[in-house]
């Protein structure tokens, strides 16, 4: 399964990317996370050592030089369009507790010539995580769906859009999935973040009539004490475990079907 994570700023999405890895990790899957995030946080939530330390692959000068035969300090107006990518998830990926994660990092937008061959790396990255490996992969973005073009849309087996009770957020929500479906990404889903009552509940369905709806997760305080103190977002809440544990099985029931 092809996972992509969605969503306005702070709504939560990288909690879900951890929360959802986690669990397929735990019921047999091999997991491969992907942060896409500018603020790559996944590293931090899935508990990685040294979290801070790690490099995004956008980074990674002399890898992308040679990938794309191009060389640093000089204008490049001809780099190779297909890079090699096979290698790059077993090669600079990170397992912490059964899970491998990859920071990808954002996308460079501009006119300069030289962050084309950046760019050209981690599309041929991700369409090769999504098209050719056979973990699941899930894939933490930011509030937009950059990273994927016309070509690896196909490979998705569903992109979920998480919002938190406001506004902004839905508003985001239809944006994202405007976008989407102009690259031809149709399975489409919600997920609704830090709920408190039935109230915020009936605010996202009604303002989200036509969206597939996988469930909400509560909010719950345990989960930014851990975050405070330090610990483990693992089990830390039962009742975001048995929400995400119900995401989990609707997701398998849908890829069943």
């Amino acid at each position: 399964m092809k996972i992509a994570i969605s969503g306005k700023g702070g709504v939560g999405k990288t909690l879900l990317a951890s929360l959802l890895a986690q669990t397929f990790n735990k019921s047999g899957y091999r997991v491969i996370a992907i942060d896409a995030d500018p603020d790559a946080n996944l590293a931090v939530t899935l508990g990685l050592p040294d979290a801070g330390k790690v490099t995004p692959i956008s980074e990674m000068k002399e890898l992308i030089e040679e990938r794309t035969e191009t060389q640093s300090g000089k204008r490049n107006p001809y780099f190779k369009l297909n890079p090699r990518v096979d290698d790059i998830p077993n090669r600079y990926s990170l397992k912490h507790n059964g899970i491998r994660l990859l920071v990808m990092g954002p996308l460079k937008k501009g006119g300069s010539g030289c962050y084309c061959p950046e760019n050209a790396l981690l599309v041929a990255l991700l369409a090769h995580l999504l098209v050719a490996r056979d973990e699941v992969v899930v894939l933490d973005m930011a509030a937009g769906i950059e990273h994927l073009g016309r070509g690896t849309a196909r490979a998705v087996d569903k992109l979920i859009v998480v919002v938190e009770p406001g506004r902004n957020s839905l508003e985001t929500a239809h944006r994202i999935a405007r976008l989407a479906k102009d690259i031809g990404l149709e399975n489409i889903a919600v997920v609704g973040n830090k709920v408190h009552n039935q109230r915020e509940r009936e605010f996202i369905t009604s303002g989200l009539t036509g969206f597939e709806l996988l469930g909400f997760i509560p909010y719950d305080q345990t989960m930014m004490d851990a975050d405070i103190s330090g610990k483990s977002f693992v089990n830390a809440s039962p009742s975001i475990t048995s929400a995400v544990n119900g995401i989990y099985q609707k997701l398998m029931i849908a890829v069943k079907t």
